[in-house]
């Protein structure tokens, strides 16, 4: 006699495969911000806000379907539409953040100084490798990939330190307006990375059912 086996319902298998496609436009966006900064590019410059849209697109979908969906699962599923409902909730602020770095690094009246330029590519492109290992990590429910973003989630912050750091020692009045955009464009990628590193601590929770977050509060000694 067979088995029944267990199906994933199709609306499960949807939101997963909508997960799987805004991981990739997220990363689409911050190559596209890289490519902005090197080259000015205004194709470029599109794509980051065609993303934007889509992330937004995707995340209106998720809340429309996750209702009804989580009705209709076993326990196990169900963690598996949480954290769709939240991969597209800190996606979407990826894809705003981004666009947000970009209109201001457009709408500026000075070129980008060259260490200046470097250093925000350099944003740019770890974002873009921690979104890859994002999306490798919810595909494959795979937490090595989850742990390498967590690690790297720092490079993003020193760097964007050592912008702060640069220009807030900067006393030039004449480049005030210049530093002050400059310094949101960098955070901007700060909490980017942010989201980024929550999205890989949702990657544990999905895999192994348990909160880094949690657990690095637990660990924290008493002051």
């Amino acid at each position: 006699m067979k088995r029944a086996v267990s199906r994933e319902p199709e609306s499960t298998k949807e939101l997963t495969a909508l997960i799987r496609q805004a991981c990739l436009v997220a990363k689409d966006a911050a190559s596209n911000v890289k490519e902005f900064v090197a080259h000015s590019s205004k194709m470029a410059f599109l794509a980051v806000k065609d993303c934007e849209k889509e992330l937004d697109r995707i995340e209106r979908r998720v809340d429309d379907q996750i209702s009804s969906a989580i009705t209709e699962v076993t326990e196990a599923e169900a963690r598996e539409l949480l954290a769709c409902l939240k991969f597209s909730t800190d996606l979407e602020r990826i894809g705003d953040l981004a666009w947000t770095a970009t209109k201001r690094l457009q709408g500026a009246t000075h070129a980008l100084q060259r260490e200046d330029s470097r250093d925000l590519i350099q944003m740019a492109e770890t974002l873009e490798e921690m979104l890859d290992h994002i999306h490798q990590g919810f595909v494959g429910h795979d937490v090595d990939a989850a742990g390498w973003v967590l690690q790297t989630d720092a490079r993003i912050n020193q760097t964007c330190h050592a912008v702060f750091q640069r220009h807030l020692q900067n006393t030039d009045r004449r480049g005030h307006e210049y530093s002050t955009n400059l310094l949101l464009v960098a955070q901007a990628f700060e909490r980017a990375g942010d989201h980024a590193k929550n999205l890989a601590e949702e990657v544990f929770h999905l895999v192994e059912g348990r909160s880094l977050r949690h657990e690095t509060k637990r660990r924290r000694p008493k002051e």
